[in-house]
């Protein structure tokens, strides 16, 4: 079986997170997610992420802590998921190349929208965490 690393950023507004909806294709198409994506290899994740905002909304973003981390399987494939904190400090730039578009959702508010299998664990990491001030350390 293939390994791969795969990224997601966790962007936060005072109390509120940013996710984006997939075009309509490939198998997550239609669903909400974290935005991130697959590692080039000889990439860190770091790099990856500074990668994948540039290249599907146009923003420049910086790296912060590791907030999640889980392994899954897909198409004998598997995934290490690695979900960072990530910021922006200039959303003039931002497009969606890859999503239909994008929202600002309060913690309480993000199991009522529809992720991407890999993105519900992360969900489910935040609610846990809130709760325990983990942001506040971390992010």
């Amino acid at each position: 079986m293939q390994e791969r690393i795969t990224t997601a950023g966790i962007l936060m507004k005072e109390k509120s997170f940013f996710i984006a909806k997939r075009e309509d294709k490939g198998s997550i198409g239609g669903l909400w997610e974290f935005p991130g994506g697959k590692n080039r290899y000889g990439e860190t994740e770091e790099q990856t992420l500074i990668r994948e905002f540039d290249e599907e909304l146009g923003l420049s973003v910086s790296v912060g802590r590791l907030l999640h981390s889980h392994d899954f399987t897909n198409k004998d494939t598997l995934y290490h998921l690695k979900a960072y904190s990530v910021y922006v400090e200039d959303f003039s730039t931002m497009k969606l190349s890859v999503h239909t578009e994008y929202r600002w959702v309060d913690l309480d508010d993000l199991q009522s929208y529809d992720f991407a299998p890999s993105d519900q664990e992360i969900v489910k990491t935040l609610l846990k965490f809130w709760k325990k001030s983990f942001f506040e350390v971390c992010i």
